[in-house]
């Protein structure tokens, strides 16, 4: 378990510089340039994703059961998985309606794909995986939407190509994921 809380410190925490040590991320951009500070947060977010995958699978292996959810929830679950894949989409298909109305669409995706994992497994390390991704995108969301409005961002009013092929790609992206790529990367059929 320590490898995977590892890993969640590492990959939230390189995430969350903004939000809590904005001041020294803009002193390190200075220092290394854009280029630089990218390239050593892509380095730290890759180190720790993999120690996530890395102590996920361990963790896994030696399960601890919390709470049974009933299989109601589980349903629940594709359902906020497959919004989730849709704003997932928003965040980068170019002038669709929901990235105009929510401005940070990513980060409502990772929220709702937590909280629906929350409710549809109680194992000790999936409540630590998406309980930690859940605190940390409420967090940044609100942390997000606050900087918008102190400095008057606005986000490029939505046209219907916009928000119909950010529906498709969202929708196909789901598709996917949930009734094939799910079971082979993961090893749990969300349906089955």
């Amino acid at each position: 378990m320590s490898i995977l809380i590892l890993g969640l410190l590492i990959f939230l925490g390189a995430h969350s510089t903004r939000v809590f040590a904005d001041g020294w991320r803009t002193r390190m951009i200075a220092r290394v340039g854009t280029n630089g500070w990218k390239g050593i947060y892509a380095i730290v977010s890759i180190v720790g994703l993999l120690l996530i995958v890395w102590g996920f699978g361990l963790a896994r292996a030696q399960p601890v059961l919390l709470y049974a959810p009933p299989v109601a929830l589980k349903h629940a679950n594709a359902l906020f998985t497959l919004i989730a894949f849709v704003l997932l989409a928003a965040a980068y298909v170019p002038r669709n309606h929901l990235k105009a109305a929510i401005g940070h669409p990513m980060v409502v995706a990772v929220k709702l794909w937590s909280f629906g994992h929350l409710l549809a497994v109680g194992w000790l390390h999936d409540v630590l995986l998406f309980g930690a991704f859940l605190v940390w995108a409420v967090v940044l969301f609100a942390v997000s939407r606050r900087r918008d409005r102190l400095t008057g961002v606005s986000y490029p009013a939505g046209t219907l190509l916009g928000t119909f092929m950010t529906l498709v790609i969202g929708v196909a992206g789901w598709a996917l994921f949930a009734f094939w790529l799910h079971a082979r990367w993961i090893g749990v059929s969300p349906f089955g």
